[in-house]
């Protein structure tokens, strides 16, 4: 028997029950859909990370304190005092190191008239701008005079900024108070957004680290140095040359721990979304019960189908068609049901997808793969649940299913 034939023997045979068709297609919809849901809203997620990563700065390497060791207790990462602005210094000097900015921060309470914000205070230098590409809204950064100087002046995020001094005002030239310290605006940053640990940028202030140092902190050391290399494809190498040089610079023998931890771009990819992949699988996971829960529903009507249609099969069987015939045109009916509900299964899975992005404003990334595993696993089911009614339909006897009432 032609597969034309098959196919439409089996339309017929599901558009005799419409309302049972529909709601055994409607498990397999609901499956599909939320499993495509679960994942596009995990790749957004994993998106946003990683776009959120690649916009802090240009091909940049961030470098912290390590672990300290005291009395033979490991105190853990970032108990290390050892950075200094010496370090910071040496790395300039690197072949594939592009920029070095220094690294300290204090949250403080910024004051201009009665208005007040607290900030976080950020102590860099002028290569801060070119690590992390941040252009200015108003007025300028500081400069390197500035920083040799240890001079009292500061550029706002724009979120500080609009705070202090209303929205889109220009600043610059103004004196704010930072503890006891009159300290002059220097300019506005532009918009930046969310760093990927998900702090406010805009919501910074920046200083010479020898301000900060010297009139604000009081402490030495620094808290981190954020390097950037000299082209995206030269990260690997600059990485390696850092790593080098600190552990020379801190007399560190070989096979001895780093008392630092040097970070690209791609290990905070990775380690952020790592986790956002794990919870991902999970939630697809759970999702797809719903899709065993379909199948399940797809092997009972196929048999309530068998029963009701015995007498058919055993007159089928009575006029020349084989049992392989039979087997085919009920593992076709199953077939359909699964993959015509996969197909609305997608097209709900979009539907959920942009509607959460759309009211939630959560960024949802549906991907080809998730499509072609759900019409894969749509059509698995179909055949492996579909399969045993199919059987129980080819194995019975013409001459006791011409008899059954």
């Amino acid at each position: 028997m032609s597969i034309v034939v098959t196919l439409l023997i089996a339309l017929k045979a599901l558009g005799r029950n419409k309302m049972r068709t529909a709601l055994t297609m409607l498990g397999m919809i609901i499956g599909v859909g939320a499993v495509i849901t679960m994942v596009a809203l995990g790749n957004g997620a994993q998106a946003a990370i990683e776009e959120q990563i690649r916009g802090a700065g240009t091909n940049m390497i961030a470098v912290f304190p390590g672990s300290a060791t005291a009395g033979g207790v490991r105190l853990g990462a970032g108990n290390s005092p050892r950075l200094l602005p010496a370090d910071a210094q040496a790395l300039r000097g690197l072949a594939d190191v592009a920029y070095v900015a220094e690294g300290v921060q204090s949250s403080q309470q910024i004051i201009f008239g009665n208005e007040n914000w607290r900030a976080s205070v950020v102590g860099t230098n002028v290569d801060y701008l070119m690590v992390k590409s941040w252009p200015m809204k108003f007025g300028t950064f500081f400069t390197e005079q500035d920083v040799q100087s240890a001079a009292k002046v500061m550029t706002l995020g724009v979120n500080v900024a609009d705070i202090l001094f209303g929205p889109d005002m220009d600043p610059s030239g103004q004196n704010v108070r930072v503890r006891n310290h009159v300290v002059k605006v220097l300019g506005v940053m532009a918009p930046k957004g969310a760093s990927s640990s998900g702090q406010n940028q805009d919501d910074q202030v920046f200083m010479p680290y020898t301000t900060v140092q010297k009139k604000i902190s009081g402490s030495r050391f620094l808290q981190y140095i954020a390097a950037a290399a000299e082209s995206g494809d030269r990260i690997p190498q600059a990485s390696a040359q850092i790593t080098e040089m600190l552990r020379l610079r801190h007399d560190i023998g070989p096979g001895e721990d780093d008392d630092f931890r040097v970070q690209t771009q791609d290990d905070m990819v990775a380690m952020r979304t790592a986790t956002t992949g794990t919870l991902t699988s999970l939630l697809a996971a759970i999702a797809a019960v719903s899709l065993l829960v379909g199948g399940i529903g797809i092997m009972n009507i196929m048999l309530v189908s068998v029963t009701e249609r015995t007498r058919e099969i055993g007159l089928r069987m009575a006029v020349g068609a084989r049992g392989s015939d039979v087997l085919v045109q009920f593992l076709v009916e199953a077939l359909l049901l699964s993959l015509v509900g996969g197909g609305l299964g997608v097209a709900t899975g979009f539907g959920a997808a942009e509607f959460i992005t759309w009211y939630r404003e959560w960024p949802a990334v549906v991907s080809s793969d998730a499509i072609v595993l759900a019409f894969s696993v749509a059509a698995g089911i179909g055949v492996f649940f579909g399969y045993y009614p199919a059987r129980v339909a080819a194995a019975l006897d013409p001459i006791e299913a011409l008899r059954f009432e």
